[in-house]
């Protein structure tokens, strides 16, 4: 592949987890802006970029081919939409916004100016999740009876200004890494016929909750937390079980067992593949992911605006 050259807004952890793996391939940070000119210069520095402190400068850089945002979910409607009226491509870190409103934002300003704009799931650009997509949408272990997933960090461990525990950054358990079991049920098995929420409310954060989406013949119960950790999935069907003993964090394994033996995939959940594949679409014309489609992004915000609603749960800024 051509080098791909990136604008990068924001230059915190995930900004710099992104930048140790991409280039490491055919990938070059030209630009950076963050709020903090430091930092920002700092981050630049490590990986022969320039730093800006003017977000249209940083965009509309040289050669750029793509900006990837990595700041708050609380400003990713903000930098998108004035990325893509420049014309330029955009991978936006997930939650791509705080309700289905900052997405349906998103959706139109992409199809109004025929830019592709894709939430950086990257969890859905590995083979890891697609071949479990393959074997449960080709029947290897029958009709779904049950999902079980557990996903929980130690978030409450992080200092109080963490934005994972600030209400003004719409900090939580849900949106953090609720999105990912949430997304994979999504993408399994589409839009569930009703979704039940119960959880806890700290400090004006949502530090655990567990989430039962009701699909026609089972259900998935997914539970996360920012109190332990812990990760896993498992997928029970007539005629068999799909394991995973993670399913989101650098997921390399995926274990199918049925009346054919024990199966396992093993492949890469990694920064490079997504940003790899995402750098093809745009590079072929698309303003929409095949990995990450619009209405993908869109349900599973939906499902967590719900989630939301039933535990009452609303932030400072709404």
């Amino acid at each position: 592949m051509q080098r791909f050259n990136w604008a990068y807004i924001g230059s915190g952890g995930i900004a710099e987890s992104t930048a140790r793996e991409i280039v490491k391939g055919n990938h070059r940070i030209v630009s950076v802006y963050g709020r903090n000119f430091e930092k920002a210069n700092a981050f630049s520095e490590k990986y022969g970029a320039k730093a800006f402190d003017n977000f249209e400068s940083a965009v509309n850089c040289d050669g750029i081919d793509g900006v990837y945002i990595a700041t708050p979910h609380t400003s990713h409607v903000e930098y998108a939409v004035h990325a893509m009226e420049l014309h330029k491509p955009v991978l936006c870190e997930k939650p791509v916004g705080v309700t289905v409103q900052d997405v349906d934002t998103l959706i139109d300003t992409a199809n109004r100016t025929n830019t592709y704009f894709c939430e950086a799931m990257w969890t859905w650009f590995s083979d890891v999740a697609r071949t479990v997509k393959r074997w449960v949408q080709s029947g290897e272990i029958g009709e779904i009876r049950d999902v079980v997933i557990n996903y929980a960090f130690p978030g409450l461990l992080l200092p109080k200004t963490s934005r994972v525990r600030t209400p003004e950054t719409a900090g939580g358990a849900l949106l953090d890494i609720g999105i990912y079991p949430i997304t994979y049920c999504y993408n399994l098995f589409g839009v569930p016929q009703r979704v039940q929420c119960r959880g806890k409310i700290r400090d004006g954060i949502d530090i655990r909750e567990t989430v039962v989406l009701e699909y026609p013949k089972f259900k998935c119960t997914l539970r996360m937390s920012l109190c332990s950790l812990k990760e896993n999935c498992l997928i029970r069907g007539t005629k068999g079980v799909i394991s995973l003993p993670v399913f989101f964090h650098m997921a390399s394994k995926a274990v199918l067992k049925n009346a054919g033996g024990r199966h396992v995939f093993t492949g890469k959940t990694d920064y490079l593949t997504e940003f790899d594949r995402v750098a093809e679409e745009i590079r072929q014309g698309k303003t929409e992911s095949a990995y990450i489609p619009f209405a993908a992004t869109r349900a599973c915000m939906e499902i967590m605006d719900e989630c939301r609603r039933q535990m009452g749960l609303r932030y400072p800024f709404e």
